[in-house]
């Protein structure tokens, strides 16, 4: 058992963990940070958010060579793809950011463990965490006043589809590809499955997205979902809704995939099937049991309003708590618990909580929906503004989508705002601003925006909600 003891133990480096770690450190707690992986940053920085995004941005830039630049007047000859030099970028980007955490970690003076950590048993009022170092069997144990739990999420497996990490994989091997694959399905029209979806598709593979529901993004607006579809479709993606996966087995060098929909029983041929169904809390190992932990059926863990958990010392924070599986939450809720445990009053807006879904184009929301709002009763106000009319869109030949904003009729407050289109994912924090500040629908529309930019689809939105909108 290591003499010294800490403050806070964080068992998980991911953006909960890591960022609870830094702003604990800020606050002068003695901070520990367990972590399994080599390197630091999570499912998000390694396997996630991040290289998912600098392939959407690489083949975005493929794309856009072959398939638009002699729109803008730039002739020549069709791009080839080097997918290794491509992933050799993702990568390098990883890397970068990973990096930037260690140095973090280093400048708030926080200890950095490497190993799988789980609830060990208590030394007098001490909370004890042993860690088991990967490659030596060996087991160390830390001390502290607390536990922070912030293991993150693991990719859902499906019945009879188990993961064999090169045919049959979760976004974590569909990052890695070693080639473009012929037909990519995809089971799930999720954030995730979209997006890696749009990269192969980009870069030359037919994909195919199976979805059990009617409809794709469940949480997102339905307007602002059917638009992205269509778009999507336009792109070459083909959708199968309402379509149950029953099975697949090998056929040749491929696999054959038994479905069944509204139109009956089908079999799709493909070399790769992405499983993108959704993922659960990693919780395994922990020894939430053995420390009497209380754990929902849903398998995420009961925790009060700071983030404390049935057993007095130890929380929990992100994808093992309610709440929608997001590294901007987790984030925030490492921010908030860190600050609470210091005595410091904070509050996670999670009514304010943005979702996006980083296709081109993008889509991005906050607040309720259209649906939301109908089954709740309120009386609301629509406001909308295509980015046909905006003037920037049509320069940069990105005319797809809308901004919609939803405001109760009576005050003018905003309920809700989506967006379809360019830089959605940048446009939605004015959105998150506004409402987090209690705006209406005039205190946008009377803000400067400048001349031209996206942004002033935003503002037009919210003249329209009152019916004075100037471009449209």
């Amino acid at each position: 058992m290591s003499a010294e003891i800490f403050d806070l133990i964080i068992i998980g480096g991911g953006p909960g963990g890591y960022v609870a770690a830094i702003r604990a450190g800020q606050l002068g707690m003695k901070v520990a940070v367990v972590e399994k992986r080599q390197t630091l940053g999570g499912v998000c920085l390694n396997e996630g958010c991040i290289p998912s995004k600098a392939l959407l941005d690489s083949s975005e830039h493929f794309a856009f060579a072959r398939d638009k630049f002699a729109r803008h007047g730039i002739i020549i000859p069709p791009p080839e793809l080097d997918l290794e030099k491509m992933m050799a970028r993702k990568d390098d980007v990883v890397k970068k950011n990973t990096d930037g955490i260690a140095f973090l970690f280093k400048k708030n003076g926080i200890t950095l463990v490497q190993g799988s950590g789980s609830i060990g048993k208590k030394a007098g009022d001490l909370h004890c965490v042993d860690i088991v170092i990967p490659g030596h069997g060996k087991t160390e144990v830390l001390t502290g006043r607390r536990i922070l739990l912030a293991t993150g999420s693991s990719a859902i497996e499906l019945p009879g589809l188990h993961f064999d990490g090169e045919r049959i994989v979760s976004a974590r091997e569909a990052l890695s590809f070693a080639a473009v694959p012929e037909h990519l399905v995809v089971i799930g029209a999720g954030f995730i499955g979209l997006e890696l979806g749009s990269v192969w598709m980009r870069l030359g593979a037919k994909v195919t997205v199976v979805e059990m529901l009617e409809k794709p993004l469940p949480t997102m607006d339905g307007q602002a979902a059917d638009t992205l579809v269509r778009s999507l479709k336009k792109q070459g993606m083909k959708f199968l809704f309402g379509t149950k996966v029953n099975s697949a087995v090998s056929e040749g060098n491929g696999l054959k995939v038994s479905v069944s929909g509204l139109s009956g029983d089908d079999e799709i041929l493909c070399d790769r099937i992405l499983v993108a169904v959704g993922r659960k809390p990693l919780t395994a190992g922990l020894g939430l049991e053995e420390a009497g932990i209380v754990v929902e059926k849903s398998g995420r863990i009961s925790v009060d309003e700071n983030f404390q958990t049935n057993v007095p010392g130890i929380y929990a924070i992100g994808d093992l708590i309610a709440g929608p599986m997001l590294a901007h939450k987790a984030s925030e809720e490492g921010v908030v618990f860190a600050e609470r445990l210091h005595g410091e009053g904070g509050r996670v807006e999670y009514e304010y909580l943005p979702g996006v879904c980083y296709t081109w184009p993008e889509a991005a929301s906050v607040g309720k929906t259209e649906e939301q709002l109908k089954h709740e009763g309120v009386d609301y106000a629509v406001g909308k503004f295509n980015f046909l009319a905006n003037g920037r869109a049509r320069c940069m030949d990105e005319t797809d989508g809308f901004v919609k904003i939803l405001a109760e009729k009576e005050s003018g407050r905003i309920l809700g705002i989506h967006i379809v289109g360019p830089r959605a994912s940048d446009l939605i924090t004015e959105a998150v601003t506004a409402m987090t500040f209690g705006a209406t629908a005039e205190d946008l529309a009377m803000t400067f925006h400048a001349h031209p930019t996206l942004a002033e689809a935003i503002k037009e939105a919210a003249l329209d909600v009152m019916k004075r909108a100037i471009h449209s």
